[in-house]
């Protein structure tokens, strides 16, 4: 393996745009993100800096944890807390394992993303210290995918969220914003350790503490800040050295880890029209949950084409995709656009309209129950004859949105809604709009 000296790095990444990132870190459950992101100030995508591309060749190893080895470069720590988290995790071979088949999908693609630009390998085990390697995982700091990215910092990274697609969930656009955002910290900070603390907890914060141990004349590493920090980015670092030292040697801790094969395990395929994403998995012979699973920036049944929409495949299964598709002599997609104009336009009339049913509405839309569409909503509706050939257009897949309310009992209506369903109701309209505040909470700040 070609090896690179931080000297080099840094100086390749001085191009590296300084725009501020936040994200929020997942406990050790699959799903269990941590609330710990807030706002960055809006920035420009950073330019990547060019570093030199390693050859896939180069490496002997037939799995992709061999590989992820060869390339450590991030010096160790032993502690009390590297030791709580690594038998942690060497006491949980059924989460090891089910986390290692999910990260199967995805951990070639990040270790070649690593290589391309020079930098530590281990940093592709950041995702299960994340998200346990869970693309679909959202946090209560709304934070979502396997990198846990906020909304603000998302667009800031020109991570699309729209009502069709959250690419803050999707695999190349995330880690491609991730490992950006791990670049600037280590060009900010000239150490990994600090870079990795600056990513859970902001990089202001850590530079505050470095201040702060250099008035005292005490030293600046991380341990030596660490009683400045929070719990969770005191044991943020730690985690990743507990897994990185299980990947090194998994016998000595009695893990066997699912071989990872050393090679891609999707392809890409560039989609310029709309297509039904149960056509899409049918047309690859996957099942929908498979096709998710490599394209979980989806929100809706339907992908909506343009010159930058892309739909990961496994390789056998895009040259499905490619045959079927030929001999498919049907509407790729079955799904347009309303927009509610007014109260009278109900779910129910609606579905009366487009021929189908208010179930089926709700569904494709996520409305919940017992609410109703506010006028000004865009939601999907079966398409007709008149829009069978039409795709849906780009400003409206840019700046549809989605609002509702509880739904009101006139005198002779129903019965009234429980707080709970009222509660239920505001949570969900609250989620749907996809707010351009980052979230606020009580969990490390992120300037």
């Amino acid at each position: 393996m070609q090896t690179y000296t931080r000297t080099t790095i840094a100086l390749a990444a001085l191009l590296v745009s300084l725009a501020p990132i936040a994200h929020a870190n997942a406990e050790y459950g699959d799903y269990a993100a941590a609330p710990s992101a807030v706002a960055a100030a809006p920035a420009a995508k950073p330019v990547l800096a060019p570093f030199p591309a390693i050859k896939a060749e180069e490496f002997k190893e037939t799995d992709v944890w061999g590989r992820i080895r060869t390339g450590y470069a991030i010096p160790d720590i032993d502690n009390n807390l590297v030791g709580n988290h690594v038998k942690w995790y060497s006491t949980r071979p059924d989460y090891l394992a089910r986390v290692s088949t999910r990260a199967s999908r995805y951990m070639f693609h990040v270790v070649q993303e690593l290589e391309k630009r020079g930098m530590p390998t281990e940093l592709a085990l950041l995702p299960i210290i994340e998200s346990a390697f869970n693309p679909q995982a959202y946090s209560s700091a709304d934070a979502a995918g396997m990198w846990q990215f906020v909304p603000g910092t998302g667009r800031d990274y020109d991570l699309k969220q729209n009502m069709f697609k959250d690419e803050r969930r999707g695999v190349l656009a995330s880690t491609d914003a991730a490992l950006s955002y791990l670049q600037k910290l280590y060009v900010m900070f000239g150490d990994w350790q600090l870079a990795l603390a600056a990513y859970n907890w902001g990089e202001g914060n850590v530079q505050r503490a470095i201040k702060k141990n250099q008035a005292l004349g005490k030293p600046t590493d991380f341990e030596s800040l660490a009683a400045h920090m929070p719990a969770e980015t005191r044991n943020y670092v730690p985690k990743l050295q507990a897994v990185k030292n299980i990947v090194s040697n998994p016998a000595q801790y009695g893990v066997s880890l699912p071989v990872i094969d050393n090679q891609p395990y999707f392809t890409v395929i560039d989609k310029t029209s709309d297509i039904d994403l149960a056509i899409a998995a049918q047309l690859a012979e996957l099942s929908v949950d498979e096709f998710k699973a490599l394209n979980p920036q989806f929100n809706r049944p339907v992908i909506t084409g343009g010159e930058k929409t892309k739909i990961l495949l496994p390789k056998e299964n895009a040259e499905k995709f490619h045959v079927n598709l030929a001999q498919w002599g049907q509407a790729l997609s079955t799904w347009t656009t309303h927009k509610i104009t007014g109260a009278k336009e109900s779910i129910t009339t609606l579905a009366s309209r487009f021929g189908t049913t208010p179930e089926v509405i709700r569904q494709a839309n996520n409305i919940p129950a017992r609410t109703v569409l506010k006028a000004g909503s865009t939601i999907l509706v079966p398409r007709t004859s008149a829009s069978i050939n039409s795709d849906i257009a780009e400003h409206i897949v840019d700046n549809a949105v989605m609002a509702f309310e509880a739904e009101r009992v006139g005198k002779r209506g129903g019965k009234k809604m429980t707080n709970a369903a009222k509660v239920k109701a505001k949570v969900a309209s609250i989620k749907s709009r996809m707010s351009r505040s980052s979230a606020k909470t009580k969990a490390p700040k992120r300037r």
